[in-house]
């Protein structure tokens, strides 16, 4: 329960956050009619509506899972972030466009302090938020919360670059007033798009693998491999290793090859010791095992897998063979 305040109390900050943010941006921009801050104030927008969609699901992600979905709700993250994602791509589209019109017809732009404030303002809110984003994100495995920290830690970036170029607007019209410095604003703005592409493409990657079912990472796989291989040599073997992720849930399932002769018990030890390991290890992990005689004659995905040598197999065939009946 306290996980999941956490996650929801920092969603909701994002969300305080973005909003103040978007209506400074707005005002700010209109005001002095800078394309660049404007272009910022659609950009905290879409972070806006991603730190909303982010909250729905840290919401209702951890929700039990129930007859009609069995898996839990899990992927309601991975569909959340790749949203996120998407929505960055139409806002960069439209901040290009919007830009490319300044640059061949730009306007002078008033009040240049105002701009270089509140962009001051932002990166320093963004930063403190999506520190904090990334810190519940990480240790609860929130997709969402992770790509609303991207979001927001894009928006540092992008916000530092129009201060700058806002504060070089300045410098140039103080030193020089004739020259026309200001098509540097839908120039920054257009930087701005593209970072925001950048991030919103390595946003989309991330959210929508799991929605894939691809495996789990190879490091997380392998250390999962080392697990069951630790049980050696009461385990003969183990094969048809799959792993998924959905949100912040883990699936992971096999086949675990045994003495014929072992008993029921032992091998449900064996299991459940396999299992609460892996489930200490990655948290919120649903583990599987199927439990399989071993009868010594491995092949296809058994001999992958198989933990004994040639002439232990080779022992436990003839162990199998009916005695020769003498008279």
């Amino acid at each position: 329960m306290d996980i999941q305040r956490r996650k929801e109390r920092v969603a909701l900050l994002s969300v305080v956050s973005n909003s103040a943010l978007v209506t400074m941006k707005l005002v700010v921009g209109l005001l002095i009619g800078s394309v660049s801050i404007i272009s910022e104030a659609i950009h905290s927008g879409v972070d806006l509506l991603a730190s909303i969609i982010a909250l729905f699901s840290v919401k209702n992600s951890s929700t039990p899972a129930d007859s009609k979905h069995p898996f839990g709700h899990g992927k309601i993250e991975n569909i959340s972030g790749t949203v996120e994602a998407l929505l960055i791509f139409v806002a960069a589209g439209w901040i290009i466009y919007e830009a490319a019109g300044k640059i061949t017809n730009p306007e002078p732009i008033e009040a240049l302090g105002w701009g270089v404030g509140v962009m001051l303002i932002s990166v320093a809110v963004n930063i403190v938020v999506s520190e904090m984003l990334f810190k519940v994100g990480r240790e609860t495995d929130s997709i969402a919360l992770q790509a609303d920290a991207w979001h927001l830690r894009t928006d540092v970036y992008t916000s530092a670059g129009v201060m700058a170029s806002l504060a070089l607007i300045w410098l140039v019209h103080s030193v020089f007033p004739d020259m026309d410095f200001d098509w540097m604003d839908p120039a920054a703005a257009i930087g701005v798009a593209l970072l925001i592409i950048k991030a919103a493409y390595d946003l989309t990657m991330q959210s929508a693998k799991d929605l894939l079912d691809v495996t789990l990472p190879a490091e997380e796989e392998e250390w999962i491999r080392l697990r069951i291989l630790a049980q050696r040599p009461v385990i003969h073997g183990f094969h048809q290793l799959r792993t998924r992720k959905s949100g912040h849930f883990r699936f992971v399932e096999f086949h675990l090859k045994v003495d014929p002769q072992m008993t029921v018990l032992s091998s449900h030890d064996i299991t459940e010791e396999i299992s609460n390991s892996i489930a200490s290890r990655f948290p919120g992990t649903s583990v599987t095992i199927h439990v399989e005689p071993c009868d010594g004659d491995c092949t296809g995905n058994c001999l992958d897998g198989c933990l004994l040598s040639e002439e232990q197999r080779h022992e436990i065939q003839c162990d199998k063979m009916p005695a020769k009946i003498t008279t």
